[in-house]
């Protein structure tokens, strides 16, 4: 169950209880919360604060609300932390990714359903042992929701990061040798695609017992580009909203049966 909260507005996201519904789709880029909030009904801005800017509206009847985090995990743990906080439990990250295995193509969804944890946030939440797994429930809304609205996807692991130019100008950096090796055995893994929020969402949901997804847009793949592979590029969030939209009808519909 969540953790219990108290009637005080939140520090950064300036929300209460009662803004927002207890389903949010969660996106980097303040920018984009309006696009999204469009496939909402009733939909009307609450706040915006720094990085964060949420509106909330009407999914078949249900209170839902999206949320920006702005980039990397830090910001992303409080917008989960407060929304929590105001009665928020389930949620799905709306993001995008660079593609890192070879059959990832641009245009690709991946749905995460767990994330390497190189990143800072989450050893302040869990041992690094820990995994840092999404919801089932979640994920197989959005592998299913994603099948049905007919988009190319994936399901399996992702790279989260705190340093967007460690994994683009890797050999720039001091540390080049262990960022390489790394990025080599995480592919040689199985890894999917790389991001950055995935891992701090995932772990705080795991430690805050709420569920939480995420499916991701592949902008292109480097690997492919460093093989010398065609590298479709592919910059739109049309597919990635459409399934995390259709994701939660599928939730709502079947936690009302639930209920």
């Amino acid at each position: 169950m969540p953790m219990a909260y108290n009637a005080q507005e939140e520090f950064h996201l300036l929300i209460r209880p009662g803004e927002v519904g207890a389903y949010v789709i969660l996106t980097g880029d303040p920018g984009r919360c309006e696009v999204i909030a469009q496939n909402l009904e009733q939909a009307h801005l609450v706040a915006s604060n720094r990085e964060f800017t949420i509106y909330t509206g009407l999914l078949d009847g249900e209170p839902v609300s999206v949320c920006s985090t702005g980039i990397g995990g830090p910001s992303a743990a409080i917008a989960l932390e407060e929304l929590i906080h105001c009665g928020a439990h389930t949620f799905i990250r709306v993001g995008s990714s660079g593609g890192m295995d070879i059959d990832v193509l641009g245009g690709d969804l991946v749905v995460a359903s767990g994330a390497i944890r190189a990143e800072g946030t989450t050893r302040e939440y869990a041992p690094i042992e820990f995994p840092a797994v999404a919801d089932v429930t979640v994920t197989n809304a959005l592998a299913s929701a994603a099948r049905a609205l007919g988009f190319r996807y994936h399901v399996g692991v992702v790279q989260s990061k705190d340093s967007f130019y460690g994994q683009h100008d890797p050999a720039s950096m001091p540390v080049a040798p262990l960022l390489q090796a790394n990025w080599d055995a995480w592919l040689r893994c199985g890894a999917l695609a790389s991001e950055m929020e995935c891992a701090a969402l995932f772990i705080v949901g795991s430690v805050r017992r709420v569920r939480v997804g995420a499916v991701l847009t592949v902008l292109g793949n480097q690997t492919r580009r460093e093989q010398g592979l065609e590298d479709i590029q592919y910059h739109q969030t049309d597919r990635v909203i459409a399934t995390a939209v259709e994701a939660f009808r599928r939730i709502i519909a079947e936690d009302k049966k639930q209920s």
